[in-house]
């Protein structure tokens, strides 16, 4: 409780009243936050919330009040622990301090020079006090440059002490090793590092230069020639300026002659004149780089000089009467040198601009010289002599050690061990050979062929291997571009002719005919109707059966969503099973021949694909249950559909032996509409 006293009456008991008004005793708060940092601010009421005077407190106080902790409550402050120690060779670790230097050499055996200023780069380590003397090396000065004093601490004095960067400073002089230098200036580090250590540093000073290298910097008198044809004058003038040309020698006219480039150099300097040879690669020459060296070159000789003995002695001013120059060599000109005739197509570009302010000749053009390779000649091959396959013939015309051709590795792996076997008899007007029957086996891996002629007894004829293994071209083909035979080619009733023999297919294999079927694309109507013409005559079925199966194929074939067939084998109404054996042919030949001129749709192409992914898997896993059963029974009216929930029951209660995703993918292509399921194609992917 705090009590206000009255004034004029002491501050006893008795004698103070209690202020009813006063309800807050707290202490005024001393912190507060401005833009969100806590700073220290003076209170302004005191105690009872009496305003207080604003200069009441000083600044210690409020630093007091701030700062004070309750040492009751949590005890004495710990101290801070000490700054961790570095060691010097870690805290100046790279730090270098860098001062500019000279100092005076004397030159006591010269009389252009009698001393020389040096300048040099004095270094000082911080990590150990050690001291190096760098002189940057001058190109061309012959003195021995670079590191004069390796690094090292440096004496300077006789006690012994050492240099520290304390005695280091900008206008002192250095004494080492008895030379003295000069230190005039320091770098910007250096600079800061003194001034931070409270070393007052000395004005820079300028650096001295070299009187004798001064001199040198001066430009040379310059002499005037007071003459213009004086020879010294043309050679200080065209010093190092040679006119380049580029010719040609042709000297095809005479026995083994060719031609030949090369490149003429005409030096302003003295008038004269050299010819370089252009070697190219592999052109059989010796390298020999002159045709002829540099000399000046006679254009038009005396009467009586021509019997000068040149070889011997050098030709004169007095045994010619005009020398070559540079008006003589002119772009498109042929030009005689030493009884040889060269002719100049072309020139560099100083060359041009020289013609162009000498003589005024701006348009030098380049003239094309090569000469047109002639065409090549056509390789006639030598007519093929029969011995082996027309590649492996050729292969000796192309090169020296024949290779054998590359063969088709895709072909020959898919089609590894597919052989399509035909009967055939001999077109011959010789009666003997009438009977005589052959097998034609077609290798789908090689395109080969190989003819074998079954042994028959007491037929006075041997049998065995007809043909070995070879390619047979048709007749009609050429050995430059051959045609042989291929698979489209063997049906029944086809010509065969193998090599000047003719022969007549008769019979296939079932092989053939399913490999037919799957292939139908690829045959001709000719070659299907003649494979369903030599079915019908196998079966020959009586003439009301055959009318009511011709009736029943009319009726399904006129269904609106009955699945084409695709080349793998079509469903059977009546059967259940694919048409790939003998007996149910005649049906999906039919089916082919009406379908040559239209194209399969994606979706078909894609549903056959996934029959046959199915039908290689079942090689290994065959089916077991009869599926075209399971589905038939609750197809009484044999559409060839069932709806998509009876679908599903019946595939659950079969045993399929193929992997799910592949089931589903294949009742997607088979779905019709969105509630039925053509279980023909269904089925067609589990049959052998």
């Amino acid at each position: 409780m705090v009590s206000n006293p009255v004034h004029g009456l002491p501050f006893l008991p008795g004698t103070s009243f209690k202020d009813p008004t006063k309800t807050a005793f707290h202490r005024s708060q001393t912190l507060s936050y401005k833009n969100g940092y806590a700073v220290v601010r003076r209170p302004t009421v005191g105690i009872g919330g009496e305003r207080l005077q604003v200069n009441q407190l000083s600044q210690a106080e409020l630093d007091e009040l701030a700062n004070k902790a309750p040492i009751l409550t949590y005890g004495q402050p710990k101290q801070a622990p000490p700054a961790e120690f570095i060691p010097a060779h870690v805290a100046f670790d790279k730090k270098v301090l860098k001062f500019d230097a000279y100092f005076q050499e004397d030159v006591p055996m010269s009389t252009e020079e009698h001393y020389r200023i040096r300048q040099v780069n004095i270094y000082y380590y911080l990590e150990d006090d050690s001291m190096s003397v760098m002189e940057p090396v001058v190109e061309n000065s012959g003195i021995l440059q670079g590191k004069l004093i390796k690094r090292q601490r440096l004496t300077k004095n006789d006690q012994g002490d050492h240099y520290h960067w304390k005695d280091l400073n900008r206008g002192i002089n250095l004494t080492i090793y008895g030379r003295t230098f000069r230190v005039v200036d320091c770098d910007r580090f250096t600079q800061v590092f003194l001034e931070s250590q409270g070393i007052e540093l000395n004005p820079p000073e300028k650096m001295a230069l070299d009187p004798y290298t001064e001199l040198r910097k001066q430009p040379l008198r310059k002499y005037v020639t007071p003459s213009d044809f004086d020879q010294l004058k043309q050679f200080l003038t065209f010093d190092k300026q040679v006119l380049r040309f580029y010719a040609i020698w042709d000297d095809t006219d005479s026995m083994f002659g060719e031609c030949r480039t090369y490149i003429i150099h005409y030096y302003l300097m003295d008038d004269t004149v050299e010819i370089r040879e252009v070697h190219e690669r592999n052109n059989g020459r010796d390298p020999f780089p002159l045709l002829m060296n540099r000399q000046r070159m006679p254009k038009v000789l005396v009467k009586n000089a021509k019997n000068f003995p040149q070889c011997v002695l050098e030709i004169s001013d007095q045994e010619v009467l005009e020398w070559y120059t540079a008006k003589d060599f002119i772009v498109g000109k042929p030009l005689t040198i030493l009884g040889r005739t060269f002719f100049i197509y072309d020139c560099d570009p100083f060359t041009r601009q020289y013609y162009k302010e000498k003589f005024g000749i701006s348009d030098l053009p380049r003239i094309d010289v090569s000469k047109k390779e002639p065409p090549p000649v056509k390789q006639e091959l030598p007519p093929y002599n029969g011995f082996g396959l027309i590649e492996d013939s050729v292969q000796n015309c192309f090169v020296l050690i024949p290779k054998a051709p590359k063969k088709d590795v895709i072909k020959m792996l898919v089609n590894d061990n597919k052989v399509l076997r035909y009967l055939a008899a001999l077109e011959s007007p010789i009666p003997e050979d009438k009977d005589r029957r052959f097998v034609f086996s077609y290798f789908l891996a090689s395109d080969m062929i190989s003819i074998f002629e079954p042994p028959v007894r007491n037929s006075g004829i041997i049998g065995g291997k007809y043909l070995g293994r070879t390619k047979v071209a048709k007749p009609s083909s050429t050995a430059e571009d051959p045609i042989y035979y291929g698979p489209t080619d063997f049906f029944i009733g086809a010509v065969i002719e193998v090599f000047g023999h003719q022969f007549i297919i008769l019979d296939t294999d079932d092989y053939v005919l399913k490999y037919m079927e799957n292939n139908a694309a690829q045959y001709s109507p000719e070659a299907l109707l003649s494979i369903r013409n030599r079915i019908q005559k196998q079966e020959a079925p009586a003439p009301e059966l055959e009318k009511e199966k011709h009736q029943e194929i009319e009726n399904v074939a006129q269904l609106p969503d009955y699945p084409e067939h695709s080349g793998q084998g079509t469903a059977c109404p009546e059967s259940g099973s694919t048409f790939t054996g003998a007996k149910e042919r005649p049906w999906s030949v039919e089916q082919e021949l009406s379908k040559q001129t239209r194209e399969d749709p994606p979706g078909v192409q894609e549903l056959e694909a996934l029959i046959d992914t199915i039908q290689k898997q079942l090689k290994d896993h065959p089916c077991k249950d009869n599926i075209h059963e399971a589905f038939q029974i609750y197809d009484q009216e044999a559409s060839g559909f069932v709806d998509k929930e009876r679908f599903f029951k019946i595939c659950d209660s079969l045993n399929l032996p193929i992997d799910d995703s592949l089931i589903k993918e294949l009742i997607r292509l088979c779905s019709h509409g969105e509630d039925k399921i053509n279980y023909y194609d269904f089925v067609r992917a589990f049959s052998n």
